[in-house]
């Protein structure tokens, strides 16, 4: 798309010059060359950038200080029965039309993730009524659908052919302020780290982005989607200059599963792994400095199947350098079941390749009445542990979701969130796991990790 901002850096110098006179109103030319300006380029692309409103409500519950756990102090004060209740909540998020044809937009997961109403504001303030097609929380993308013919799509770029340095443009609904337009340059790539057990490789940029931005656009002066933004960095909650957005690339990966399962179906690989640095190099006698060193391999998993070994190191994922262990779980966290994935592995100083056809990802947590393990825990509900329950990395187990006033699993001491990780001093996993340790057994001793806290709760 042929576009007037071209010579944008070819006139650099003329606009700073012209800033110079702050009392002069700029002129329209300067050495018969045009003023830069990014106007052109905004008009066309502001109407495909939606502002977000979302109600809803989430679960809170009273007495949250755990010394009102006790049922004898909560009988003593006379507190109300602690059974969830629900909290009526009111956010502001932005999106963008990537399907004017279908009234399809692309925004966050964490924008729409306890929406129970959605309204999507347009340029000219016409508001539509929205529903959520599909979410993931692993990677904070989501498609929400609007009823309308009169919408405008926008282009999408390729995020691999961005670079550090690229000017960059920001479009969204901060603190309420619908279609607010910042600008700066893309600062790095490749962040991550910002959340445990997410798939990110995010743009930073310098472009104001403050809350209410995210699910907004990030664009190139082409006026073409290059990132969702998605993140701040600020100890206020205002910009600092250090903002994220998501890739396009990896934006549409989620988008077309969403689109097509209304899901996200991961594939998995079935390995633990960690990052190659020098360190690790020179304590694993490895011969290769970056790289994703395999720590355990699943048993029957797809890496199992096709010869994959602890102690291996992954440096390509279908010909791509893979630098550290975030790189492959984000080539890997993008494919889907059934994908056939090229490995280049060293494995004791020599390089070979292996094809691994990728199996099904966990499924979803397994939910059942504790009842059902043991009569002293009746009164619990239990699930597997999922992504992002616990705040402790690598943690395992299954988490009690709840716990009934004055039940047995109470009275034993069982708490809402606490985290069985062994039983009888054996570790589990899943619930199926502490099915199997609790079948046929007169008694428990479980281990439960309660916040950063361990401790043993006999269960007779």
């Amino acid at each position: 798309m042929k576009h007037p901002l071209s010579g944008v850096l070819l006139s650099l110098a003329a606009s700073l010059l012209v800033g110079a006179t702050a009392q002069a109103a700029l002129p329209a030319m300067v050495d018969g060359e045009k003023v830069p300006s990014l106007a052109p380029m905004i008009k066309t692309v502001s109407p495909a950038v939606v502002n977000i409103a979302v109600r809803g409500s989430v679960e809170v519950r009273r007495g949250a200080n755990p010394f009102f756990d006790d049922p004898r102090l909560r009988r003593f004060f006379n507190f109300e029965d602690d059974q969830p209740r629900r909290r009526n909540t009111q956010s502001a998020g932005s999106g963008v039309i990537i399907d004017a044809k279908n009234g399809y937009i692309l925004t966050n997961h964490h924008v729409v993730a306890d929406a129970e109403e959605i309204e999507v504001t347009l340029l000219d303030n016409t508001v539509l009524s929205g529903s959520i097609v599909g979410s993931d929380p692993l990677s904070d993308v989501a498609v929400i659908e609007v009823d309308s013919k009169d919408l405008e799509e926008i282009s999408f770029a390729d995020s691999d052919d961005v670079e550090v340095g690229d000017f960059v443009v920001a479009i969204g609904n901060p603190f309420g302020f619908g279609h607010t337009v910042t600008s700066g340059i893309v600062s790095a790539l490749g962040r991550s780290g910002l959340s445990r057990g997410s798939y990110e490789d995010f743009i930073q940029t310098d472009a104001s982005i403050n809350p209410g931005n995210s699910g907004g656009a990030l664009i190139n002066l082409r006026g073409e989607l290059i990132g969702i933004n998605s993140a701040i960095i600020s100890n206020s909650g205002g910009n600092l200059g250090i903002g994220f957005a998501i890739p396009v690339n990896m934006a549409r990966s989620v988008l077309d599963q969403i689109l097509e399962y209304g899901e996200v179906r991961r594939g998995l690989l079935g390995v633990n792994i960690f990052a190659v640095t020098p360190a690790v190099a020179e304590a694993y006698d490895l011969t290769v400095s970056e790289g994703a060193l395999v720590s355990e391999v699943s048993p029957g998993s797809a890496a199992d199947k096709a010869g994959v070994l602890t102690g291996d190191v992954v440096t390509a994922v279908n010909g791509e350098p893979v630098k550290n262990h975030t790189e492959l779980r984000n080539a890997i966290g993008l494919m889907r079941i059934g994908d056939k994935v090229d490995l280049d592995i060293v494995r004791d100083g020599k390089e070979k390749m292996i094809t691994a056809k990728l199996g099904a990802a966990n499924p979803e947590p397994e939910q059942i009445a504790a009842a059902d393990v043991h009569e002293g825990l009746a009164g619990a509900e239990l699930e597997t542990l999922g992504p992002g329950d616990s705040q402790i990395e690598d943690l395992e187990g299954v988490l009690v979701t709840s716990v009934e006033r004055g039940s047995p699993a109470a009275l034993r001491g069982l708490r809402r969130n606490d985290v069985i990780t062994h039983v009888n001093r054996r570790p589990i996993s899943n619930v199926a796991e502490l099915r199997d340790r609790a079948d046929d057994a007169r008694s428990l001793g479980l281990t439960v990790r309660r916040g950063n806290s361990e401790l043993l709760l006999p269960i007779l």
